[in-house]
């Protein structure tokens, strides 16, 4: 991992509407970033659908959902630039593994999965498709 501790404010934070936000950590592999920015995603989104009809725990694991994610991303908590690489490695993998426990993988359907049709629906075809 790359050694952050010339980094300067130009390279930890970022303005947006007039506020100044944290970077996510430079030093954060490909696939682990992609991972998290999914989870974060998908946090993002369950805190935006939570008021459709919440049964009251989904708000809260949304909101979870962005903490950890953010936390894993570099974004909260201890500033990355403050961390050595094993501790930024032991950040981003305490995350995956709390959100994954959260929000377990999807198993990938087979080519046999998706060649057959839904029940109560012989042809495939959506309604309104004719």
């Amino acid at each position: 991992m790359a050694d952050l501790s010339n980094t300067t404010d130009d390279d930890r934070f970022f303005l947006h509407g007039g506020r100044r936000w944290r970077k996510t950590d430079p030093s954060l592999p490909d696939d682990v970033k992609v991972r998290l920015m999914s989870h974060l995603g998908r946090g993002r989104s369950g805190v935006r659908n939570s008021a459709k009809g919440d049964d009251g725990s989904a708000l809260p694991r949304a909101r979870r959902t962005v903490q950890l994610a953010k936390e894993g991303l570099g974004e909260r908590g201890t500033p990355w630039w403050e961390q050595s690489a094993a501790e930024r490695k032991a950040r981003w993998t305490a995350a995956l593994k709390a959100l994954d426990a959260l929000h377990p993988p999807r198993p990938v359907p087979s080519d046999d999965d998706r060649a057959v049709p839904k029940r109560g629906n012989p042809t495939g075809q959506r309604a309104g498709d004719a």
